[in-house]
């Protein structure tokens, strides 16, 4: 990013110039990615769904990406730009390993991702955010963390578990029921799918689990042996579980009343 702000500043997503425009400007949307920490890591997931206005633009985009081996983000926001300014980050991230011959810190990946979604802020005001939600495990901490952020680039760190997008409202519910201290890696893969179909289940912009089609959510783990995908063999057993148990109860598990 410092070369490009140096020698082609205009081609950073910030600093393009847009048009004048009148409304909203209709272009693709992520919309509910979720956040839960469990001892000895973090898990990262997000839904399928795209949205561009009232209609389903598209159905099995990827929302969740890994930043370097012990981190990930995951995007909510204008698709385009967010799907860029990820893979810039990614760029960033290698090239200081490259030249420092070490990682950056878990809150040094935080603060630069800060500074990105900042140099967006000219495009945030015409309807283009990028709002992502970013995860990692802390070496240093030995414990997974979770940090949030608005369009402006301020950044909040969340204590146990995050949402971020239109769904997000529904799936903070959800995980605030259901989550525990000492969840299992299993368990807190179960409850941010929960959570998903829980925000699919109130927000039209999150898609759920679409068994027809072989859609379904993807998850990621994080903990000291860096990142991992669950494969689709993996993210399907545990929807199908859950869209068998919700047949028995629609509205999902039942937390404890006291």
């Amino acid at each position: 990013m410092d070369f490009l702000s140096e020698h082609q500043p205009e081609i950073l997503p910030g600093n393009r110039q847009l048009p004048p425009t009148q409304g909203v400007i209709e272009a693709p949307h992520g919309t509910t990615i979720v956040a839960v920490t469990f001892p000895g890591g973090v898990v990262l997931a997000g839904d399928r769904r795209a949205t561009m206005g009232n209609v389903i633009a598209q159905r099995d985009i990827e929302k969740v990406f890994p930043a370097d081996e012990y981190s990930a983000v995951g995007i909510a926001g204008t698709a385009g730009l967010a799907v860029e300014m990820v893979k810039l980050f990614q760029l960033e991230l290698e090239h200081f390993e490259k030249v420092e011959g070490a990682q950056l810190s878990l809150e040094g990946k935080a603060n630069r991702l800060s500074t990105m979604i900042r140099s967006n802020l000219g495009m945030a005001m015409q309807g283009l955010a990028v709002v992502p939600l970013f995860a990692g495990y802390d070496m240093g901490r030995d414990r997974g963390r979770i940090f949030s952020y608005d369009v402006t680039g301020g950044r909040s760190e969340e204590t146990n578990f995050a949402a971020t997008g239109s769904g997000s409202i529904f799936a903070r519910g959800a995980m605030k029921k259901l989550f525990r201290d000492d969840l299992s890696e299993e368990e807190a893969t179960t409850l941010v799918v929960q959570a998903l179909y829980d925000a699919a289940d109130d927000d039209s912009a999150t898609g759920g689990p679409d068994v027809a089609r072989r859609i379904y959510p993807i998850v990621t783990v994080i903990t000291e042996d860096g990142f991992r995908r669950l494969t689709e063999e993996e993210s399907s057993e545990i929807a199908r579980s859950i869209l068998a148990r919700r047949l028995e109860q629609p509205d999902g598990p039942r937390a404890a009343l006291l």
